[in-house]
């Protein structure tokens, strides 16, 4: 198992990136690695981090503005070689078609809730971490 997993988190909104990282903890769970955050508040920020590479997962924010977190998704699995997984935050339980849509690999309502996010992500790494084995 690799040292640490490099997580993205991206939303306009520092108080969800908080969520997200105490959510999370150390690591989501014990069969995965600690994880280490890179926080993005603007797109821009999103597709630099994504260039240098080194990301494992993706956390993206539906509700972001002015380019929210499905779109977003949505172009960075058009646009990146080897994408990291996704996984997206969501707004009402309805809207999960939406990140289907977006290619998102798995999907969490906000606001966050520590049980089901941290065990969204130990499975979304999980996964990166079968593919990369």
């Amino acid at each position: 198992m690799q040292s640490t997993a490099t997580v993205l988190v991206y939303s306009d909104n520092a108080r969800t990136r908080e969520q997200v990282r105490l959510a999370t903890g150390r690591r989501p769970a014990a069969d995965v690695p600690e994880v280490e955050f890179v926080e993005c508040a603007t797109l821009p920020a999103v597709l630099k981090e994504l260039d240098r590479g080194g990301v494992d997962v993706c956390v993206l924010d539906g509700e972001a503005v002015p380019a929210g977190g499905m779109g977003v998704c949505r172009q960075i699995k058009d646009e990146i070689f080897h994408c990291p997984p996704v996984l997206l935050l969501i707004g009402r339980p309805q809207d999960a078609w939406l990140a289907t849509w977006s290619r998102a690999e798995a999907a969490v309502t906000l606001p966050v809730d520590p049980v089901e996010f941290a065990g969204a992500l130990a499975s979304v790494l999980r996964s990166r971490l079968a593919v990369e084995a």
